[in-house]
């Protein structure tokens, strides 16, 4: 680690990405933090695939080879509307230059995660932390495996652990309700 990284004060990884030489970089990480996607998915997602009204994305060829679809959260929608338009551009991140797909996002990443304090992170972890928030907020494996397109229940279950507490509020939910007179 260089002495001039040392001096400089991380910054959040958000805050890193939108002062990125690649002007879409937040809008990406923010997509991938709010939808769990692969970045490939992201990176080739087209505007015919983006559904506003159903607040859905469909990818329409996915890791397992199925097409599924992405439910878009309002955060989510909210980032897709703020996107650059291109005339005559179908890519919803494409390369402002080329306007096509980013072939990589691995320059501005590293610099981002750099600038933020996190030069251990992958873009891919960006996928894992948005399964880790849906977990912690309580959803179920299955809902997420399901946003994720996992193919089994078992690619899933590397998040169960971070279900203890929603589990554990579950069963003390369930205990108060059998403690009240009938």
């Amino acid at each position: 680690m260089s002495a001039s990284y040392r001096q400089r004060r991380p910054v959040s990884c958000g805050t890193a990405a939108s002062a990125s030489k690649n002007p879409q970089l937040r809008h990406i990480v923010d997509l991938l933090l709010l939808t769990g996607a692969r970045v490939r998915e992201l990176l080739d997602a087209r505007w015919e695939h983006v559904n506003v009204e159903r607040k859905a994305w469909l990818i329409p060829t996915s890791k397992t080879g199925k097409p599924r679809h992405v439910p878009l959260s309002s955060a989510a929608l909210a980032v897709i509307a703020e996107l650059p338009r291109f005339n005559g551009c179908p890519w919803l991140v494409p390369n402002p230059n080329t306007l096509k797909p980013f072939v990589s996002i691995k320059h501005g990443w590293q610099g981002a995660r750099e600038a933020a304090g996190l030069p251990d992170v992958r873009i891919h972890d960006l996928r894992h932390s948005a399964a880790s928030f849906m977990v912690n907020s309580g959803v179920d494996l299955f809902a997420v495996g399901k946003v994720l397109g996992h193919a089994s229940y078992q690619s899933t279950q590397r998040y169960s652990h971070l279900a203890n507490d929603t589990l554990l509020a579950a069963v003390e939910a369930g205990a108060a309700k059998q403690a009240q007179p009938a």
